[in-house]
């Protein structure tokens, strides 16, 4: 029975990010309004609210939480290989059109970083001389 439910959670799921998609009511990529560098993130998930963040968060946390994806740093060829590897070990079902989709967002966010540093910090949260 939960495996019913489950199943039927993922499907509304993934129905209303295609949905959300198809109308043009995306989350498009928007920047911090004090820093423009830090991309706005979803409070519940961390994951950054940029076009293919609602299928990301359809697909992805229906089996997983979210903050297995903020803690990677893959290139488009890993983050495809790692789907893969959820489709043949761990039951992950066809991404389908969304695929492209996903790989654009993960590769773009949660790509391989240029630097291990932390951003800079925002100037209201430096120290006043």
């Amino acid at each position: 029975m939960s495996s019913i439910i489950l199943a039927f959670s993922v499907v509304l799921a993934i129905t209303y990010a295609l949905n959300s998609q198809a109308k043009g009511r995306g989350v498009e990529a928007k920047s911090h309004p004090v820093n423009s560098n830090q991309p706005i993130k979803d409070p519940q998930s961390g994951l950054v609210t940029a076009e293919g963040y609602k299928l990301v968060l359809a697909h992805c946390s229906a089996c997983h939480s979210p903050s297995l994806i903020t803690q990677n740093a893959m290139s488009r060829e890993r983050w495809l290989e790692t789907i893969r590897w959820m489709q043949e070990t761990q039951k992950l079902w066809s991404l389908g059109d969304a695929e492209p989709i996903i790989l654009d967002y993960l590769s773009t966010w949660y790509g391989p970083k240029n630097s291990t540093r932390r951003p800079p910090l925002a100037p209201h949260l430096m120290p006043k001389n």
